[in-house]
C-alpha cells in the first residue's frame, strides 16, 4: 500500500505573491505546502481523500494515472474545492468516479456542485456516484477504511484508519474511545497547524502528546501553516520517529 501526501498545507499556508514571509518565500519545496490531500494506491484501487483547490495541479504533479473514488473528511472548502476536476479521469477512464462521505457533506457538495447532481446528464459535468458513510467500517475496492470520528471546534468530521496507518486532519479533540481506534498504528498523521494553540486545529505540541499518547510508532504531520515555520528547521526540533510531512512525500506500508 502506498501513501502519497498531495498537500499538507491550509489556505493561510499557501505561497502567494503578498506573503514576504522566509516559509512563503523558501526555494525549498517541502515549505510549498498546498491544500491537504491524501493520495492512496493498493494494487488494484487509488482513492483521494479531499480535494481541494489544488487538487488538479497536485495530480498533475504526481503523475497520477487512475482514480476510483474520493473519500472525504468534512465540507470546508479547502477539502472540496477542486472535485469538479475529476472530469478528465471521467473522460479518459470512461468511468464514473465513486464518491464517499457523511450525509452533511454530501448536502454540501450538491450544493456547491449541483450541475453534478441535476436530474438529467448535463454535457461535461462530473461523472459523479455518491456513497453515504458514517462511523461504520467500509471497503473502496482493496482498502478497508475505518472511521474515526474527531471535532473541528464544532464541526464534527472523519479521520480514517488503512490498515496499519491513520489520517486525520482538521480536528482539535478525539475522544478517548476514538482515539482506541488508533492505537496500534504504525504510522499516525495528525494536523497540526502551527506551535501556537488555536480554536479549530491540534497545535503541533498537542498533536506531539497525542502521538505519544497513542503510542504511535511514527508520526507525520500535516495541515501546517506557514506560521509553523521552515520544515528543515522545524523537523530538527521534533522527537525521534516525529516528522513534518511534506508535499509530495510517500510512505510504503
Amino acid at each position: 500500500m502506498k501513501f502519497t501526501f498531495l498537500g499538507t498545507g491550509t489556505s493561510q499556508g499557501v505561497p502567494v505573491i503578498t506573503c514576504k514571509c522566509e516559509v512563503c518565500q523558501s526555494s525549498d519545496k517541502r515549505n510549498n505546502r498546498t491544500r491537504t490531500s491524501l493520495l492512496i494506491q493498493s494494487d488494484t484501487t487509488t482513492v483521494v481523500i479531499d480535494t481541494g483547490p489544488d487538487f488538479r495541479t497536485q495530480m498533475l504533479r504526481e503523475n497520477v494515472q487512475d482514480l476510483d473514488a474520493v473519500l472525504f473528511t468534512h465540507g470546508h472548502k479547502d477539502h472540496v474545492a477542486g472535485l469538479d476536476d475529476i472530469r478528465p479521469f471521467n473522460y479518459l477512464l470512461e468511468k464514473t468516479i465513486q464518491v464517499y462521505a457523511e450525509n452533511s457533506v454530501q448536502e454540501i457538495l450538491k450544493r456547491e456542485f449541483s450541475y453534478a447532481f441535476v436530474g438529467h446528464d448535463y454535457p461535461g459535468a462530473p461523472q459523479i456516484q455518491l456513497h453515504t458513510i458514517d462511523e461504520t467500517p467500509f471497503l473502496i475496492g482493496d482498502i478497508p477504511f475505518i472511521p474515526i470520528r474527531a471535532i473541528h471546534k464544532t464541526l464534527p468530521v472523519l479521520g480514517f484508519r488503512i490498515h496499519d496507518f491513520t489520517y486525520i486532519t482538521d480536528a482539535n479533540f478525539i475522544a478517548d474511545n476514538e482515539l482506541e481506534k488508533i492505537k496500534g498504528s504504525k504510522i499516525v498523521v495528525l494536523n497540526a497547524l502551527r506551535k501556537e494553540p488555536h480554536y479549530s486545529h491540534f497545535s503541533l505540541p498537542e498533536a506531539l502528546k497525542i502521538a505519544d499518547e497513542i503510542q504511535a510508532e511514527k508520526a507525520y504531520f500535516t495541515h501546517i501553516s506557514h506560521h509553523l515555520g521552515l520544515h528543515e528547521q522545524e523537523e530538527n526540533e521534533l522527537p525521534k520517529n516525529r516528522y513534518l510531512a511534506y508535499d509530495g512525500l510517500c510512505i510504503n506500508l
